[in-house]
């Protein structure tokens, strides 16, 4: 049978917009350092970690680690945590400042071990993944999840567009088309919140939420 030239070109396409976000973080991986490094994320730390079920310490993959401080903050409470990141630079920079183990894989190709992780940490990362290749993805992290293990994502909130912004390339959906990606892909849902916390809604960009792998 002859491969399918729609399907190739998607995904040509899909990969010049994936390889042209990641040449975005080479180019200003030191800048992203000095500007996220200090962001308090513990909401979402907490929120993680409180929905896994299985005994800690806990199993983590940081999905879109970037210069690694997420991994720092899991180690240090005690977890063993792994990083993930298509830029080769974010990538240098999380082992070096977390000690971690990080592992350089373009997200619309992730090749991560079955059954691994009791849960996930996307902060940030998964909204740069376009439409077309999200549901393939969805299905490589709930395959890496032990059975019950749990994701965590927090994107950008919209109105369920996608394209260019500067540089890097995003797709920002409301709740319930996010639910729909995630239930497509076997997920169930456990709860979702705005950030950041106690500010009216139109000042809550950010669209957190936690799925679990029912295994």
């Amino acid at each position: 049978m002859e491969p399918d030239k729609d399907t190739e070109q998607d995904a040509d396409k899909i990969a010049r917009i994936t390889q042209a976000t990641l040449q975005h973080y080479e180019r200003s991986a030191q800048q992203f350092f000095e500007g996220t490094r200090d962001h308090d994320v513990s909401q979402n730390v907490s929120a993680l970690l409180g929905a896994i079920r299985s005994p800690a310490p806990y199993r983590i993959l940081d999905l879109g680690c970037g210069p690694g401080r997420d991994l720092r903050t899991f180690t240090g409470l005690g977890h063993s945590a792994v990083g993930v990141d298509g830029s080769a630079e974010f990538v240098r920079m999380a082992r070096a400042w977390s000690g971690c183990e990080v592992w350089q894989q373009d997200f619309v190709r992730l090749d991560l071990p079955a059954a691994e992780f009791d849960g996930i940490f996307a902060n940030a990362s998964l909204f740069h993944i376009p439409s077309a290749a999200l549901p393939d993805v969805l299905l490589r992290l709930r395959a890496a999840l032990k059975p019950g293990g749990v994701l965590f994502s927090s994107n950008p909130r919209g109105d369920n567009r996608e394209g260019w912004s500067g540089p890097r390339y995003g797709s920002y959906y409301d709740y319930e088309t996010w639910e729909r990606f995630l239930t497509a892909a076997g997920f169930e849902a456990l709860g979702h919140y705005y950030r950041p916390p106690g500010l009216p809604r139109d000042e809550q960009p950010w669209l957190a939420s936690l799925w679990r792998n029912p295994g």
